[in-house]
């Protein structure tokens, strides 16, 4: 299930870092890992496998925001979590803006395993109206645009309340993107995901 690896590490020695399969720690969260399809921003397949792998640290604050977000009638659904900095040079090329995409020179919080993309969905799964679609750069994004229609803010501020109380860090040009406190000292990794799932 863990994998403690140190693959690649920029400036002072850093921590290794724990990775594990979030379903493993909370079955019942929904995956929709977009860049292991085409339906992302490059419009091509980017992960070899539609597994979400994070921090050890957060897949457990994950599981304390699903089990407070089902007594509020809602769960949890990932976009992405993990993501190897292969990938987030491939992102950089077909996007290199640094308000959306990380510049893969020093590394991204999700190649660290500390970020992750999210959403909520009502407690049978089905979607909820929120501010935009994952992914969509635009100024609707913001964690704090207003002209929106009120279950779109409503159910922005459930997902941000919830996450914020478990300690995870918004971020102003996504609403989506939520990272976890520990990442500046640890590796940023090139673990691909079929050695990921290997080790699961």
């Amino acid at each position: 299930i863990i994998l403690a690896v140190l693959c690649i590490v920029f400036g002072a020695p850093a921590q290794n870092t724990e990775l594990i399969d979030v379903k493993k720690v909370i079955p019942d969260i929904i995956l929709d890992i977009r860049y292991a399809t085409q339906n992302n921003f490059t419009g091509k397949v980017l992960y070899s496998s539609a597994d979400c792998f994070v921090a050890k640290d957060v897949a457990l604050a994950l599981k304390k925001v699903q089990v407070d977000l089902k007594k509020q009638g809602y769960r949890l659904k990932i976009f992405d979590g993990y993501r190897p900095l292969s990938v987030q040079k491939e992102m950089w090329k077909a996007f290199p803006d640094a308000r959306y995409v990380a510049n893969p020179e020093k590394g991204s919080v999700y190649n660290r395993g500390y970020a992750v993309d999210i959403t909520i969905v009502a407690s049978d799964g089905s979607p909820v109206q929120m501010p935009t679609d994952f992914d969509e750069f635009t100024i609707k994004a913001r964690s704090d645009y207003k002209n929106l229609p009120q279950d779109a803010i409503k159910h922005r501020d459930i997902l941000k309340n919830t996450m914020v109380k478990y300690e995870f860090i918004p971020i102003k040009t996504e609403w989506w993107h939520f990272n976890y406190p520990g990442y500046k000292n640890k590796p940023v990794l090139d673990i691909s995901f079929d050695v990921l799932k290997i080790k699961k």
